[in-house]
């Protein structure tokens, strides 16, 4: 189970644009292995929707999902820029610094911001 936790991507956002996201911690199922994970994008218009669609893909690869907050991206590819703010009203805020970590792992290249404001 530990190859299976390895091989889920740590950050999957939309390419461009403004858009809600959620920071998870993914577990294995019955075990102590886990890793927080970065989920974002345009086509869910509540921070639920997110958590909705990526829960039962990780139960079938039998890992469980606890949703650790939410928040805005602001993604600005031409430019290499990100910015981490806002908060979920479903989930609370999630940790925006630990966020912005994540997403430097996958945008190294980038210039990346995070901020408690709400815009």
């Amino acid at each position: 189970m530990a190859d299976a936790l390895a091989k889920i991507p740590v950050v999957e956002i939309d390419p461009e644009g403004t858009f809600k996201y959620i920071l998870l911690t993914v577990k294995v199922k019955d075990g102590e292995l886990h890793k927080d994970v970065v989920r974002g994008t345009k086509s869910a218009e509540y921070h639920n929707h997110i958590f909705e669609k990526v829960n039962p893909a990780m139960e079938a690869l039998g890992m469980e999902c606890k949703c650790l907050g939410g928040g805005k991206i602001e993604h600005n590819s031409q430019d290499k820029k990100l910015r981490v703010f806002g908060e979920s009203t479903a989930f609370g805020k999630a940790d925006h610094s630990v966020s912005a970590e994540k997403l430097k792992s996958a945008f190294s290249d980038y210039e990346i911001t995070w901020s408690d404001d709400k815009k």
